[in-house]
């Protein structure tokens, strides 16, 4: 398979497993953590404060719109790959991210035992896309190498993209 092989399905996606994973994490992404704030502060009495007071502040309209800001993101991505049959590296870091984003969700729900946001669809689309497109683009002769910091390089990336999507979802709702 030629790099002009790589399917649209592998590139653009990207963008649509994202929205399918996000559409849970909107529906119950900010509401959750808030219901079970007394259980989880008990159970994990290591986690900082702060970390709590963020996770009570995040209304559902400033979560909707950092998810809007992220699916730009994501779908700048999917464009990105889909011009490059795949090489863009912005598209393989966000790839790459989500694929990890997918496995930080599965461990969370380890942690806590149970439902977390976004859990279900982790290993069901996100984990298991991932998985797929990294094969497709191997075989296209598109993937690069993979190294441990290119790991570290996808979840800096997905890292900064949520950071960036909740700044500017503040400042368009107005929140904190």
């Amino acid at each position: 398979m030629r790099t002009n092989d790589v399917q649209k399905a592998v590139t653009y996606g990207l963008f649509a497993v994202w929205a399918v994973h996000d559409a849970g994490e909107v529906a119950f992404g900010p509401r959750w953590p808030r219901e079970r704030l007394p259980e989880l502060r008990e159970r994990f009495p290591a986690v900082p404060g702060r970390v709590w007071k963020a996770a009570e502040g995040v209304d559902e309209r400033e979560f909707a719109a950092a998810v809007a800001v992220m699916g730009a993101i994501v779908g700048a991505a999917a464009v990105a790959g889909a011009r490059t049959g795949g090489r863009s590296g912005f598209y393989q870091g966000a790839l790459t991210g989500f694929g990890l984003h997918g496995l930080v969700h599965m461990a969370q729900a380890a942690a806590v035992r149970g439902y977390t946001p976004g859990s279900v669809t982790a290993p069901l689309v996100v984990v298991p896309f991932t998985l797929w497109a990294r094969g497709r683009l191997r075989r296209a002769g598109a993937l690069r190498p993979a190294r441990a910091r290119d790991a570290v390089a996808g979840l800096a990336l997905a890292t900064g993209a949520t950071i960036l999507s909740h700044t500017v979802a503040r400042k368009i709702t107005g929140g904190r």
